[in-house]
């Protein structure tokens, strides 16, 4: 049985109700299409969900780190290589992918070695010029930033636009590339011609367990997320990248370039059969307008996912550099 009025029938509505009627049906209608539209791209086509973005003030606390032993390496050596302001980028991964020109299907910037592609041998890379103060050959490279709301040069290009890598390329405003000791122990040198990956380029469509992404702002040092920071005006977008540190003492690459050269466990101790070399940490700094949508660069079907974020690290060095670093690390001085 149905439900029936018990004040008799319906007067006609007052204008002044239809008004009121009107009002909220309107305001119900935005507020639908604010709800359907949160998991839009915030402000700009191709740019990732606004779930993949986080405010500042949310960032998770700071980790303080592993306690340190007493034979702990504890120096630090900086490296001045520039910060790529001579717009050396391609599309290759010659650690990944070698000899494969635009092999990556996303742009990359290097520092350090200035020859650095796809068909890069150990011989070539000795042999080419640097951008770093100290004649450090090494090649140190990572995918690009956009900003999204300008257009890009290479909007019709292979890695650019045409992947989905749209926006206008960032220089970053500091890059600092800092060689680190362990936390329970000393190192020995790199090996020469080392090769080394942090992050996972396809975390968006795999797991997370190689997840080395850290985005933060510069105003809350040492605060990290996997997630695209939104930092306050005057404060710089940080991307921090850390190497693996763990040597299996044999060989200066592996079939899947990971497995010769493994992080240390959450106490800074590495695995049996493994030897702690010094460990790379590469932080990249940008100026971005509070609000401004951007993405790092990405394989088409990660959709520029934050946590696919990486870096790559091919050690060029004498081997009178290699151990004044180790040396110096052990020693606790600041190089």
């Amino acid at each position: 049985m149905g439900f029936q009025s018990r004040t008799g029938p319906r007067k006609k509505p007052t204008r002044s109700a239809v008004a009121v009627t009107a009002a909220v049906t309107l305001l119900v209608v935005a507020l639908g299409v604010v709800a359907l539209g949160a998991d839009r791209p915030p402000g700009a086509p191709g740019a990732p969900p606004a779930d993949q973005y986080i405010a500042a003030a949310a960032l998770p606390p700071a980790d303080p780190g592993p306690a340190l032993g007493p034979d702990a390496s504890t120096g630090r050596v900086t490296v001045d290589c520039g910060r790529n302001e001579r717009g050396h980028r391609n599309t290759d991964n010659v650690v990944i992918s070698p000899g494969l020109v635009g092999g990556a299907h996303h742009t990359h910037d290097y520092i350090g070695n200035t020859s650095t592609d796809a068909r890069s041998t150990d011989a070539s890379l000795a042999a080419a010029g640097t951008t770093c103060a100290d004649g450090d050959r090494s090649a140190y490279y990572w995918p690009v930033l956009r900003r999204l709301d300008a257009p890009g040069a290479d909007a019709d290009a292979h890695g650019g636009g045409l992947h989905g890598n749209t926006g206008r390329i960032l220089t970053p405003t500091e890059v600092r590339v800092e060689f680190l000791g362990n936390p329970v122990g000393k190192v020995v040198p790199q090996p020469a011609g080392l090769r080394a990956v942090t992050g996972d380029p396809v975390a968006a469509t795999t797991t997370d367990a190689d997840v080395r992404a850290r985005w933060g702002c510069s105003g809350s040092p040492g605060r990290h997320t996997t997630l695209y920071p939104r930092c306050p005006d005057g404060e710089r977008t940080t991307r921090t990248l850390e190497f693996p540190s763990c040597w299996n003492g044999l060989t200066p690459d592996s079939d899947n370039h990971r497995t010769h050269l493994v992080f240390p466990a959450a106490g800074g101790v590495c695995p049996p059969a493994t030897f702690p070399v010094p460990r790379l940490r590469l932080t990249l700094a940008y100026d971005l307008p509070p609000g401004v949508p951007y993405a790092v660069d990405s394989f088409p079907e990660q959709k520029r996912h934050p946590k696919t974020d990486h870096a790559l690290f091919i050690t060029v060095m004498t081997d009178a550099r290699r151990e004044r670093i180790a040396q110096c690390l052990n020693e606790g001085a600041a190089c």
